[in-house]
């Protein structure tokens, strides 16, 4: 054997595997094609080894967890024995017999890791009875459900919540066969310090945590004849949706997709991407007067629900900084309620407006009071991408098939700045394209900022426009947030403008959005995005048509006074939540 290949190689079922900075003997393993079975690895996450179901044996050394023993030149590695076969198939019959096992019911049916390795490992009876009576629903979140009878004590939900986040609004309780995840204190998950990302159900393998559905609602609206429902899409959604019916990620289907909701009796379909417009032209005309007036420095962008609740609960002190501006979902859901009444001659009682949107978070935001006129919402419901995906499936239409559709002017024309809202630092390159020409009085020959781009959880950029010097963060994640806010408190850095996005990479890994592992399919669909802004012919939001037709007819000047009406809102402290969330909040 060649010794260059032995001293950098270790061998996996008879096979030499290379060592190429691995972090674990699991990664050599699955990079030589074999997929040990797990439920407690994700790779943004600390190795926890408690499923004890990527089990190999080491020649010398036993049975070990290959997700926490370090590859090793010179190994001998078996991943297949009839010992470790036998073990792993207990382990899923231990989980299964205390298992709610309503899978053809479950949120995550066809997407449950449980099910799958049930199946791989040839499972076909239970041997063991439950020790567990079963526990209720907890549905005190507006955004999530969380269901005890499904958790397997993976921990993947606690890991992310405080590893990623930084918050740690669930975690373990209790030991040995009592030992279970829940909100602190006894609390409903909706009633402590979550703050509705959703993560926690993105990366839960089982339906322990899934999404609250509002399906039912989206569906009795459709059928009453007395209401007109209208639906906006978000940017990150047409770069998903068609996985759910095996296109690959990042593959854009907007076309499709507006087909598909005429056909579920949609009236009007809309781009949320056009008030994104409408977000970058009122928050750089806000940003741009606070950097002439050095007040209010640096400015936060305030469309993610989730950063904007993690700011009201935590950073307090700097809710001033946060941009007034809605989020593109409530802007466009304040214009339809304001606009469409009188346009389609129908009370505005009777206009329903239903956002798809990638995002747990949103179903959070749209109930909050201040986003109400005279006691009916901007936006009545938020169907999350896989809950659009379930409806297409419900009403038998075969996505692929459909013939292409248009989004409904006005509301339904974007620019590609529009588009990659989508992004982490979509946000700030969007905006950058509005401020760099307004200080500059000239029209940018290139709209690309890369600069501001790239999957690192914090980025800067400082970029010098004639006499103006700008300082930008962008930041997903909220504990990289929460790190990046205290140095910002304490003075320790000096920026004009912070993007923060809850969601690893921005909206396009929201929990709302088909479920993948890992990160491959997150980087396709940013970079499905950024194809689109390139498809388009016009590349910033100042430029679109019907922006400046919608200021023209509706909102006067950009920073005006009826603009601010619809088109802000204000945060108040959250520190000491109430019991029930959300609590009463200043109104516009």
């Amino acid at each position: 054997m060649n010794q260059n290949v032995t001293t950098r190689s270790l061998n996996v079922d008879g096979r030499e595997v290379p060592i190429n900075g691995e972090r674990n003997l699991l990664e050599v393993i699955r990079k030589a094609g074999i997929d040990l079975p797990t439920f407690c690895y994700h790779s943004d996450l600390s190795v926890y080894g408690a499923c004890r179901l990527c089990l190999v044996e080491i020649e010398g050394r036993g049975i070990q967890g290959a997700c926490s023993t370090p590859a090793e030149p010179g190994m001998k590695v078996r991943t297949q024995t009839a010992e470790i076969r036998e073990i792993r198939q207990i382990a899923i019959e231990l989980l299964l017999a205390n298992h709610n096992q309503q899978c053809p019911t479950c949120p995550k049916n066809t997407a449950c890791q449980l099910q799958d390795v049930a199946r791989k490992l040839g499972i076909r009876k239970v041997r063991f009875k439950p020790l567990h009576e079963p526990e209720p629903l907890d549905e005190t979140s507006v955004s999530l459900v969380r269901d005890p009878g499904k958790c397997v004590l993976c921990g993947d939900c606690v890991r992310f919540c405080a590893e990623i986040q930084g918050i740690g609004a669930i975690d373990f309780a209790f030991r040995g066969h009592d030992a279970a995840v829940l909100p602190a204190f006894g609390l409903g998950l909706g009633e402590g310090e979550c703050v509705n990302c959703g993560q926690c159900a993105a990366v839960c393998p089982t339906g322990a945590l899934s999404p609250r559905p509002e399906v039912d609602a989206v569906w009795q609206a459709l059928h009453d004849p007395a209401k007109t429902v209208v639906a906006q899409v978000a940017p990150a959604v047409r770069v998903a949706l068609g996985e759910i019916f095996g296109l690959p990620p990042g593959t854009v289907s907007s076309s499709q997709l507006v087909t598909a909701l005429r056909r579920l009796g949609v009236a009007k379909v809309y781009d949320t991407a056009f008030s994104a417009d409408l977000t970058v032209v009122e928050e750089a005309h806000e940003f741009l007067q606070r950097k002439a007036s050095g007040q209010r420095l640096p400015q936060f962008t305030s469309c993610c629900p989730a950063w904007v609740k993690f700011a009201e609960q935590y950073f307090p002190d700097l809710l001033p900084n946060l941009s007034s501006c809605k989020s593109p979902q409530q802007m466009l859901g304040a214009l339809c309620k304001a606009i469409l009444p009188a346009e389609l001659g129908i009370p505005r009682r009777d206009l329903v407006v239903v956002s798809i949107m990638p995002c747990t978070a949103k179903k959070f935001e749209a109930k909050r009071p201040e986003f109400a006129r005279d006691g009916l919402p901007d936006v009545d419901h938020v169907l999350t991408t896989q809950e659009l995906g379930r409806m297409i499936e419900e009403a038998g239409l075969r996505f692929a098939d459909l013939e292409p559709g248009s989004f409904d002017l006005p509301l339904g024309f974007k620019t590609g700045a529009g588009i990659i809202f989508g992004n982490s630092g979509g946000v700030s390159e969007a905006v950058l394209r509005c401020a760099v020409e307004k200080l500059t009085g000239q029209s940018l020959a290139n709209p690309d900022f890369y600069q501001v781009r790239g999957e690192a959880g914090v980025r800067f950029a400082d970029l010098s426009v004639h006499d103006t010097r700008l300082r930008l963060a962008v930041v997903h994640g909220l504990k990289n947030a929460r790190i990046l806010a205290e140095k910002v408190r304490r003075g320790e850095h000096a920026l004009d403008l912070i993007e923060v996005m809850a969601c690893p990479g921005g909206c396009v890994g929201g929990a709302g959005q088909p479920v993948s592992r890992g990160a491959a399919a997150r980087q396709s669909r940013a970079r499905g995005l950024y194809d689109a802004d390139k498809h388009l012919e016009l590349h910033k939001s100042q430029e679109n048509p019907f922006v400046t037709g919608c200021y023209q007819r509706h909102l006067g000047e950009v920073g005006g006074h009826e603009a601010h009406q619809l088109l802000h809102t204000r945060y108040e402290n959250r520190r000491s939540p109430a019991p029930s969330e959300p609590p009463a909040h200043g109104t516009l």
